[in-house]
């Protein structure tokens, strides 16, 4: 199954994952068009911003290298970083200027996914606004045969990343989700 899963990301075609969160709909972060087609199968606004899900921060500092040296989380959280060379513009919606980060704490098939990868565009594999789902029977139907593939991690906690803007003198939390703020200031302190 992990071949197959990577084969369609690199041919550009979405796919569903099992992150440490919710199921998640996911294509090439590189690949443009990719990209776009993740938001048409959703049905999501090209000015909403999508998250880089990497592997490690050596990913992270590859595909945007102005954030090395900055101190990226893992696990359920997602970071709202400054993009001053608006790299991955797919990627960042209305706001060019800045870039969600993920780095997953990813367990058997979707780490070997990842790892063979290095990122991805990773949204939750619901339609907006509806319910984030904890196992892949949840993941609506139109979007599981949209995508070209899929992982079965069996039950997943439900509850989707913390999502935290640094863009600013102080965090701001967007979204309490998995990960509690507090933990996080005590990693960024």
């Amino acid at each position: 199954m992990i071949d197959a899963v990577v084969q369609a990301i690199r041919a550009g075609r979405p796919v569903i994952l099992p992150t440490d969160t919710v199921y998640g709909l996911a294509a090439d972060a590189f690949d443009e068009e990719a990209v776009r087609a993740l938001y048409r199968l959703k049905g999501r606004g090209e000015n909403q911003p999508t998250a880089l899900l990497a592997a490690s921060a050596d990913v992270v500092y590859e595909a945007v290298p102005e954030l090395r040296g900055r101190v990226l989380l893992r696990g359920g959280y997602t970071l709202i970083l400054p993009n001053p060379a608006r790299r991955l513009p797919w990627l960042t919606g209305d706001r060019p200027e800045t870039i969600g980060v993920r780095i997953p704490e990813l367990t058997g098939e979707a780490q070997a996914v990842l790892d063979q990868v290095g990122a991805l565009a990773a949204t939750s594999a619901n339609l907006p606004g509806g319910p984030d789902p904890r196992r892949l029977e949840n993941v609506p139907e139109a979007l599981r045969v949209g995508s070209a593939a899929a992982i079965d991690g069996g039950e997943l906690p439900g509850t989707p990343s913390t999502v935290i803007d640094l863009t600013g003198p102080d965090p701001v939390v967007i979204r309490e989700g998995a990960a509690p703020f507090d933990e996080a200031l005590a990693q960024l302190a």
